[in-house]
């Protein structure tokens, strides 16, 4: 399933600044199979030179703050994909996209900054990556993060 461009996921990966995901080291794990689904844990950092995204929407963080954010926060999760599974062709598709956005109470653009990663999801994999989704505002996420991105992918043969 090929996006927009006619570039593969990884063709189009290529193009992208992929970060190096950390192992956990807590009580989860990054992702878990389930017949041709991948439950992939949430994901609120990104490992480039400025570490987490931190704030809070709505008061000191813009929501084209958040929306970078969650796109950070995408790509993080593809570079999970990619560790696991050796390549994103395995992916046939993104199902789901969860978005928790740290905001100010009362915060209605929450959609608006999971944006972030559904666009990119999109440009990556093209019809694939379209996705239903969640795009919630909490009061707060762990290590103070924007934004903390959990997905579920179904995947095929590579």
């Amino acid at each position: 399933m090929l996006n927009s461009s006619q570039m593969t996921p990884e063709e189009q990966l290529a193009t992208l600044a992929l970060p190096c995901p950390l192992h956990r080291r807590l009580r989860q794990l990054s992702l878990i199979q389930a017949d041709r689904c991948l439950g992939l844990s949430g994901r609120s950092h990104f490992t480039n030179a400025s570490g987490v995204m931190t704030g809070t929407v709505g008061l000191d963080r813009s929501v084209a703050d958040g929306y970078n954010a969650a796109r950070a926060c995408a790509l993080t999760q593809l570079a999970v994909l990619k560790r696991d599974l050796g390549s994103l062709e395995a992916v046939v598709e993104i199902v789901s996209v969860n978005g928790y956005v740290n905001a100010v109470a009362g915060f209605e653009d929450s959609p608006a900054v999971i944006n972030g990663a559904s666009d990119l999801l999109v440009s990556v994999f093209g019809e694939a990556g379209k996705h239903v989704r969640a795009a919630v505002g909490v009061s707060a996420l762990p290590r103070n993060a924007i934004v903390e991105i959990q997905m579920t992918v179904r995947v095929g043969q590579p």
